[in-house]
Formats: structure tokens, sequence, C-alpha cells
């Protein structure tokens, strides 16, 4: 079929230009490449396309039949090829991205930035939802792939660290005397803690760590946002664990202070999540590379 493709298009040109001669020209051949291939053509489909006069040739009523198909099937894979080579220079197509709130804000947002002026012709698709929403999307196909908090227990998601991140308790000023010197976590159980929701991905990480420890988590308020976690943690609510990556400017003004603990709480990771044994499109590679420069 590919060779037979090729005396399409042979064909294509000579009805086009109505000429062996200007059609070899145009198709850089030789005007007997191309008369061989229109009696080969011709041969194949047991049909006379052309009437061949002392000006050049003339299509029959079955060439111009021909020639209304051919040209517009060329036309169709003409632009298909054009399409395609929009894809590959990332011109046009979509790339969706699962992602929560607080990465989002706090992480995702300056890549997202530079991604789009680089490539404005990519439809971006923000999924919002935690990381065991974000796994469900990508495994569903809804979303390309997905930021998460690291670690993720899912043998069906492969997972690319990408930034390292720490969790760390901060008070507002009522409970400022509390930085004076580290404290341990038997002390730290006794305050009023506050928490994101048990299903929060950060939330069972340091849970997880302080059981190790013998020490239950029994917070006076659990939230949904991470920016409330801030605020209510600003106007003296409680203490908070926070990422101490996103909060740096609000230990900076004063509007935060880092609690020290006898014994850091280990660091994770923020990571590119996406299905395993799947091809990413180009869109994502590009994306991924951007983040994981490598």
């Amino acid at each position: 079929m590919v060779g037979k493709l090729d005396l399409y298009r042979i064909f294509n040109v000579v009805s086009r230009n109505k000429s062996f001669s200007k059609a070899a020209q145009e198709l850089y051949m030789t005007q007997s490449a191309v008369s061989q291939s229109i009696s080969k053509l011709e041969n194949e489909l047991d049909i006379q396309l052309f009437y061949r006069t002392a000006k050049g040739v003339q299509l029959t009523n079955e060439g111009n039949l021909l020639y209304e198909h051919v040209n517009s099937a060329l036309g169709i894979i003409d632009v298909a090829e054009d399409k395609l080579l929009e894809f590959k220079q990332l011109k046009i197509g979509e790339l969706r991205i699962g992602v929560g709130d607080t990465i989002s804000h706090y992480f995702l947002l300056p890549y997202l930035e530079e991604f789009h002026f680089k490539y404005p012709g990519i439809k971006l698709t923000i999924l919002n939802g935690t990381t065991t929403e974000i796994c469900a999307f990508i495994k569903s196909g809804k979303a390309d792939l997905g930021i998460c908090n690291l670690p993720i227990q899912d043998e069906q998601i492969q997972a690319i660290p990408c930034k390292e991140i720490q969790d760390i308790f901060v008070c507002g000023e009522k409970y400022k005397r509390m930085t004076e010197n580290p404290i341990s976590f038997e002390y730290l159980m006794k305050m009023p803690l506050i928490f994101l929701e048990k299903k929060s991905n950060s939330r069972i990480f340091v849970e997880n760590f302080l059981k190790k420890k013998g020490f239950q988590v029994s917070p006076v308020f659990e939230l949904g946002s991470y920016d409330l976690l801030i605020e209510f943690t600003r106007i003296n609510l409680g203490i908070s664990c926070i990422i101490k990556e996103f909060s740096k400017d609000y230990i900076a003004r004063g509007d935060l202070y880092e609690i020290l603990l006898e014994e850091e709480i280990p660091k994770r990771s923020i990571g590119i999540c996406y299905l395993k044994g799947v091809s990413l499109s180009r869109a994502a590679k590009r994306f991924v590379e951007s983040i994981h420069k490598v």
C-alpha cells in the first residue's frame, strides 16, 4: 500500500501540472521515471488514466474521477501530518495534571507559568485532589501525571522525587516562649495542636512518625486547607505542623515562629507521579523535564 501511495502522489502531481516533464521537475524525478510510475499505476488499476497528446497529457473520465478522490485523500493526509508535526513541536495538545492546593500554590505555579509561556498552544487542565484522589485520576486516565506528597504506597504508580521538604512545628506570638530551647515530643503533645485533616498525606506521614515514638496525635483543630492552618496558628489558636519550605516568608516576617524539637522529623519529598508501564505524552515528558532537571 505504501508503494501505491507513492504512485498516487505522482499521479496527483501529473494531473495538476498536465505534464510529465513539469511533474518530474516538481518531484525531482526524471521524466522517464514519472512516465513509468503512471504506466505502473494504470496497469495495477487496469484502466487508462491519461490521454497522451503533443501538448502534454489530459485526464480521461476515469482519471478525473480518481483525481478528485486522490487529491482529497492526499489533502487529508497532509493535514494529518501537519497536525502531527504541531504535536511534536508542542504547538497544540493538552496536559492534565493532578495536584493539591498546597503544592499547587507553594511549589507548582512557577513551573506552570514557565511551561505556558514556552508552549501557549498546550491546554493545561488542573485536577485538584488529595494524594489518594490524584492517584485515582492517574489510574483512570483522567490525569497524565500528578504532583504529590511522597511516599505513595501504590504499585501501579511510578514516583520521581523532585523536591525535598521538612515538616516542622510552628506557633504564633502567644507561644513564642517555646522557641527558646528545643522541646521534647512529650511536651509538644500537651500543647493545643493544629493539623491538616486525616486524609492528608502530610498529616499521615507526621502522625506515623510520632506513633513510632509512642505518641498519639489528638489535634484541637483538623483543617482542610494549608492557608487556614497558617492563619489559625498566626492568631494563636494552637501549634501546627507545616512544611518549612512553604512557610519561609511567614517565618521571616515574624508571623510564625519555628519550634525546635529534640529530634527532627525525617525529611520527605514532593514527587512527580504517573502510571507505570504507560508512556507519557510529549507534553507531559517536557513538563516533567522542566521540574526534574537531570
